[in-house]
Formats: structure tokens, sequence, C-alpha cells
């Protein structure tokens, strides 16, 4: 015969209420973030097209027929353009920003933006918002992963994303196995206007190896 599941005791079953509160809050969150942006672009394509009005194609020599039009080339894009984009991004986190002061005095060392309630970490490390992205910075060198972080949170932000995990490792290869990258990223990221809040990740989602970040609501851009 199988093994019978444990049972749960009355603290047990309230915290497992909790956590499924906390995710179906979490998802009707979602839904409705997607259910407005839907809203807003249909709005924008009514607009559109009351301010377009009535189309009558032109006559061509035949019923249906198209005119030949030669679509016109993209300029080219300067070969520089792209690099001094990512030393722009790169530039713009510093290894000398003092961030000790906009810590949080916890053992995980969290962060929240001035005025956010203390509930956002709480609920931030209780896993209340759905992580929808990853990067792993995990033996990259210090200049990589800078570069590496400041893409994806650029991207991130395009893509109208709330919440991320960044994956930075403990720090056991590193010299003297100390953690350096774990402390640099903390110290990119409260750079970093778009990031409300971070905390360390829970067991499941990478421990003291990863934090999850909670981004700036509002639409892509």
């Amino acid at each position: 015969m199988g093994k019978k599941p444990p049972r749960l005791d009355l603290a047990g079953l309230a915290h497992l209420r909790d956590r499924l509160q906390d995710q179906a809050r979490a998802q009707a969150e979602e839904r409705q973030l997607a259910e407005q942006r839907r809203r807003e672009q249909a709005a924008e394509a009514q607009i559109f097209r009351r301010s377009v009005g009535d189309i009558t194609p032109l006559p061509g020599k035949h019923a249906g027929e198209r005119a030949p039009l030669e679509r016109p080339r993209p300029e080219p894009l300067p070969r520089h353009t792209r690099q001094d984009e990512a030393a722009v991004l790169q530039e713009s986190l510093s290894d000398e920003f003092d961030a000790d002061t906009l810590l949080e005095t916890d053992e995980t060392l969290s962060f929240r933006r001035p005025g956010l309630s203390t509930t956002v970490v709480q609920r931030l490390r209780r896993g209340h918002w759905v992580i929808q992205a990853q990067i792993d910075l995990h033996g990259l060198r210090r200049d990589e992963a800078r570069e590496a972080l400041a893409q994806f949170l650029h991207q991130a932000v395009k893509r109208g994303l709330r919440c991320v995990r960044v994956i930075h490792g403990k720090g056991l290869g590193s010299v003297n196995r100390e953690p350096v990258l774990k402390h640099k990223v903390r110290i990119w990221l409260a750079q970093k206007n778009e990031v409300m809040a971070f905390c360390q990740a829970r067991a499941q989602d990478g421990g003291s190896g990863a934090l999850v970040v909670l981004l700036q609501a509002g639409s892509p851009r």
C-alpha cells in the first residue's frame, strides 16, 4: 500500500489557504493588466479609424490592379550605434554607488523605494507576484554581468513585465569564496529607477543565490 500523505494541522491549512489566495490575487492582477492593455489598444484603433474616415481605393488600369511600389530600403545603421547604446546602459550602473543606506537592515538586505510600504517587500518575499522572466548571471565576470543585467532590465521594461528574477549565484566559486557578484547586483539594481523593490528569493526560487525584483507598474515603454 502507498504511503498516506501527511495531514496538515490548522496552521498548515491556514498557510496553504493564504498562499492560494495570494496566488489567486496575483493571477487576477495580471489578467486585469492584460485586459486594460487590450482596451487601450482597442480604443487607440477606434480613434485612428475615426480620424482617417472612409477610404476610397485609387482605380488602376484594370480592376484590382495594384501599382508596383518599390519598398524603401532601411537607412544603414551606424556600426557603433549598438555599441554606444550598450556603453550607455553599462555606464548607467556604477560600482561606486553607495547603496548601503537604501537597503533594509534585515538579514537578506532587501530594498524598496522611499515611500513604498513595507508590505510590498513582504508580499514580494511570499511570492505574491508571478515571476515573468529571469536572467542567470552566475559565472559571468563583473563587467559582463553588469551589461547583461542592464540589457535585461531594459527589455523587461519595454515588455511591460512586473516581476523578474535575477540569479547571481552564491559566490562559492569566487576568490576567497566571497559573494562579490551578489553584492554588486544589489548595488546595480538600487540605481535603476524602474526597480521598485527586491528581496532574496524563496528557497524554491533560488534562495540566497537569487533576487526577486519588482518593476514599476505601467504600460510597456
